[in-house]
């Protein structure tokens, strides 16, 4: 596993899976690993807070464990469910075997072999490659019974199942938290949690995340890239494009064999780059040119 002693090492090990972090981001991830707090990213969708999970379990060695959050998702479906199809089976069998002892059957039929595990459990498991990371995603989708429900969950780590007892986590998980701002989540929540709000990079970050996930994408193409896509955002758009739908873009016009934008480019394209009809057809006619002469006017030396 890699050592982490600094805020730099997190920034370098994060580096090393293609995530190009801010330092006010490493410095909340380093407090998270060294203290063993949840960490909460909130922000626009596509702006990475997935993939600092991600790049976290590969670069420690660490399991990557996901809770993808839905509405109407309860604390059963988060932890754990019994295997109803093979405790039925069982039952016919001891059935049709006779005699079966029912105490002894009930204890069987309520063992750790017909135990469903779910994300919550999971993460409770030891590990010899150390506590997993557990990736609980998009919170806001959940409603607030399932919220205090987590919030019980992340203060004490352990989970009780009636027919098995206490489950309780030998070492805290490395817990990432992620919201797209659907709806504000729970302040009790957020007040366990180390929180950083992951903004749209700048220029030269944006740049720099492409060139890291994009490493064969011509530099010229990259600027011109990255330039169209923050003016694209200083648009009125219903879904503004986020850095995922810049990272795709490239790898679609380095597929094409595109060397420099242009409005027919841009006119083929769009579709990686904006995913509401509305979106591109504000974009259709002399729009893509006037934000790509707008992109390269930017781009052009003072």
């Amino acid at each position: 596993m890699a050592k982490i002693d600094s805020i730099e090492d997190v920034q370098a090990l994060l580096a090393g899976q293609g995530y190009i972090c801010s330092r006010a981001l490493g410095v909340l991830v380093f407090l998270a690993l060294r203290l063993g707090r949840p960490l909460f990213l909130e922000g626009e969708a596509g702006t990475g807070k997935t993939e600092i999970a991600k790049a976290l379990a590969t670069g420690l060695n660490r399991r990557l464990i996901r809770l993808q959050c839905y509405e109407g998702l309860d604390a059963s479906s988060a932890v754990y469910e019994w295997n109803f199809p093979a405790q039925m089976v069982a039952i016919r069998t001891a059935e049709a075997a006779g005699g079966a002892d029912r105490a002894a059957l009930q204890e069987e039929l309520f063992s750790r072999e017909y135990l469903i595990e779910r994300p919550l459990l999971e993460a409770m498991r030891p590990d010899k490659n150390g506590a997993p990371v557990l990736l609980i995603d998009e919170l806001d989708r959940t409603d607030e019974p399932f919220e205090a429900f987590l919030l019980e969950a992340l203060s004490d780590f352990q989970v009780t199942i009636p027919e098995l007892g206490t489950i309780k986590a030998p070492e805290t998980p490395i817990v990432v938290l992620t919201s797209n701002r659907t709806r504000e989540v729970h302040d009790a929540l957020k007040r366990r949690c180390l929180y950083h709000w992951v903004d749209y990079p700048d220029f030269d970050r944006e740049i720099e995340i492409l060139h890291a996930r994009a490493p064969e994408a011509a530099d010229a193409l990259s600027r011109e890239v990255v330039a169209f896509v923050q003016a694209l955002r200083t648009e009125d758009l219903f879904k503004k494009p986020g850095v995922a739908e810049t990272i795709d873009w490239a790898k679609c016009l380095l597929a094409l064999d595109v060397i420099n934008l242009s409005p027919e480019v841009i006119a083929d394209t769009l579709g990686a780059v904006l995913k509401y009809q509305d979106d591109i057809q504000k974009l259709q006619g002399s729009e893509a040119k006037r934000i790509l002469d707008q992109a390269k006017a930017a781009l052009a030396p003072a």
